[in-house]
């Protein structure tokens, strides 16, 4: 119905206004959107539930495979994680823009016990974690040095190994994602959420002179070629990307279930228990840029590779 409203759109101002030329290139297109499973791929549930054949959606189970159809051009739009915006836009020379931040941080710290109340509290812990080379690394070692806490982090292969090390009585203090959290908490009730890392960061960042400095963990990018040949494609679909984010975020519920059919995450159980913790939102232009780029900043000098070797410029970010 959206596709036949356009193009009928495009008919009748090309009837009244003969002068005027108007291609019905957009009303006909069919955006191709890729995502991924798990959280970042939360966001885009509620448009993939109400597809009408405006979109065309892929997801993929691991950000290398979104990261070489971004390459290929085998999407136009996708949701990738924050890093990995950065590191397509220099590995395409500008080929990439962010659109705008869908998840905020979604990364805690769990405890079995209840000794853990503050950063310096993880003084001399060992902790059990993955995500060894990216964001979560970086970001808990930041957390860690600026509050000068010296913790032993030990990393595994997967966040899966992690929670099942915490849930065999092999690790107490660990640190995982959502819905891994959500895991650990529905299955061992002697855990507890002792830190969120997402508010440790940010009061990290403003110790450092990062006032805006916010732990986005998702990005949705679009081609730049995409993106200027089809601007109202473009802006059609951030207000549906804005609408399926409000209505995930005020149906839990519902959206579960349709987090679960669309197989972005198994179970819808998990999902509603882990949606609130995934703190998706709505960020796109100036805002964007004032929250992300500090967070660029910081990646850049944990590990320039982390970012793609240079933090992003101006052209970055869709205005």
């Amino acid at each position: 119905m959206k596709k036949f409203i356009k193009l009928l759109a495009v008919v009748l101002l090309v009837a009244s206004l003969p002068f005027v030329y108007v291609s019905a290139e957009d009303a006909d297109m069919t955006v191709r959107v890729g995502g991924l499973k798990g959280p970042t791929g939360m966001a885009l549930a509620h448009i993939m539930t109400e597809n009408d054949g405006t979109y065309e959606f892929t997801l993929a189970g691991a950000p290398t495979e979104l990261s070489a159809a971004v390459i290929k051009g085998d999407v136009d739009i996708a949701a990738v994680p924050v890093n990995l915006g950065a590191v397509l836009y220099n590995k395409t020379q500008g080929g990439v823009k962010g659109l705008s931040l869908i998840t905020r941080g979604m990364l805690f710290v769990l405890e079995k016990g209840d000794t853990i109340k503050t950063v310096a509290d993880l003084e001399g812990k060992n902790i059990a974690a993955a995500g060894q080379g990216s964001t979560p690394e970086y970001v808990t070692r930041y957390i860690l040095e600026t509050n000068n806490v010296n913790a032993n982090v030990e990393f595994f292969s997967e966040h899966a190994e992690v929670t099942t090390r915490a849930l065999s009585g092999m690790a107490n203090v660990i640190l995982v994602p959502e819905p891994h959290v959500t895991n650990v908490l529905m299955k061992d009730s002697s855990f507890r959420v002792a830190l969120n890392i997402t508010e440790e960061f940010a009061a990290a960042a403003q110790k450092n002179g990062y006032a805006d400095a916010q732990l986005s963990m998702s990005v949705v990018i679009v081609r730049t070629e995409f993106y200027e040949k089809h601007p109202e494609l473009v802006a059609d679909f951030l207000k549906d990307l804005e609408a399926s984010i409000a209505f995930t975020t005020e149906n839990v519920a519902q959206a579960a279930q349709e987090i679960a059919a669309q197989g972005i995450i198994p179970a819808a159980a998990v999902a509603e228990k882990a949606l609130p913790n995934c703190q998706l939102v709505f960020i796109s232009g100036e805002a964007m840029q004032a929250q992300a780029a500090p967070l660029y900043d910081i990646l850049f000098s944990a590990n320039p590779s982390s970012v793609g070797g240079k933090v992003p410029d101006d052209a970055f970010y869709a205005k």
